[in-house]
């Protein structure tokens, strides 16, 4: 079994309350270090790359090179993502670590919080951090992502707001980033190895949901979550715990991924069928049926 990724929550601390992302009812939790290093000497196995978020924002952590040195002595590629909210310079620091591989920037994080800082001070550090790379000529890539995209074009004046400040700082000359937009999951290159990347809102997965039946999803295939208190999960979607196979300060990962419950999902999967109540109730695994990857 081979994932492609592992999301490894090193903190469900956030930060922020967007208004996108389900109120959070864990209680506050950072990994500690040997308890991250433990995963990853589990995860080894498994996966060649790490994503240090499930609910949590990474950038919140002051001592955050301390486990991407970890994971470098691990040999894992890492993707960081994040608010942008902080970004300043002694944090920025950080992401140019040889083990970080991509850095995703939630921009519609800004305008879905009751925060007092201006557009401009928000962007500022995020296009310090796309000027650093480039001119240090450095290789991972930072994905700007907008993920704000419906019918009726509810963040419309934002959008465009934020499409005015990267064309001018990029110098992008030709047609307007709003021509391009589908309204479909794409992606737009602004620099070397900097994108501006759209796709649609989704509907986190609960309990509460109503029912959308049936279908496939990457988990305990593609991917794998393990929460910042241990547990493993599915998916990077279960930021609850919900769907709990184990945990890792209780039993390995061989046994927690062979256990009767985590079989059960994975053969129903490539059946088409979802077992879990859960998985039942989640939409993201319509945008299977079109090859995405979370």
């Amino acid at each position: 079994m081979k994932f492609h990724r592992a999301y490894v929550e090193v903190t469900n601390v956030c930060g922020l309350a967007c208004t996108f992302c389900p109120p959070k009812s864990q209680p506050t939790q950072t990994m500690e270090l040997s308890c991250f290093e433990s995963t990853l000497v589990q995860l080894r196995d498994y996966t060649d790359e790490i994503a240090l978020h499930v609910m949590g924002d990474p950038m919140v952590l002051s001592n955050l090179r301390d486990y991407l040195d970890i994971a470098h002595k691990h040999r894992f590629k890492v993707m960081v993502t994040t608010s942008g909210f902080y970004l300043d310079s002694t944090r920025r620091e950080a992401l140019f670590h040889p083990s970080v591989r991509q850095v995703n920037i939630s921009l519609n994080s800004f305008n879905k919080n009751s925060v007092s800082r201006t557009f401009e001070a928000y962007m500022e550090p995020i296009l310090a951090l796309c000027d650093e790379k480039l001119a240090g000529k450095k290789d991972f890539f930072i994905n700007l992502r907008l993920w704000n995209l419906d019918e009726v074009y509810s963040e419309k004046y934002f959008n465009e707001q934020l499409f005015a400040l990267l064309e001018k700082h990029f110098s992008l000359e030709e047609e307007s980033i709003a021509s391009y937009i589908s309204g479909e999951r794409q992606s737009i290159r602004l620099a070397s190895k900097v994108l501006l990347h759209f796709d649609r809102y989704f509907e986190w997965p609960h309990l509460n949901n109503e029912v959308v039946g049936d279908g496939y999803c990457h988990g305990l295939s593609r991917q794998i979550a393990i929460l910042s208190d241990g547990r493993v999960v599915p998916c990077c979607l279960d930021g609850e715990g919900v769907m709990e196979l184990g945990n890792l300060h209780e039993i390995n990962l061989g046994k927690i991924l062979t256990s009767e419950r985590s079989c059960a999902m994975v053969t129903g999967f490539e059946k088409g069928l979802a077992i879990e109540e859960l998985c039942q109730k989640c939409s993201y695994k319509e945008r299977f049926r079109k090859g995405v990857l979370a």
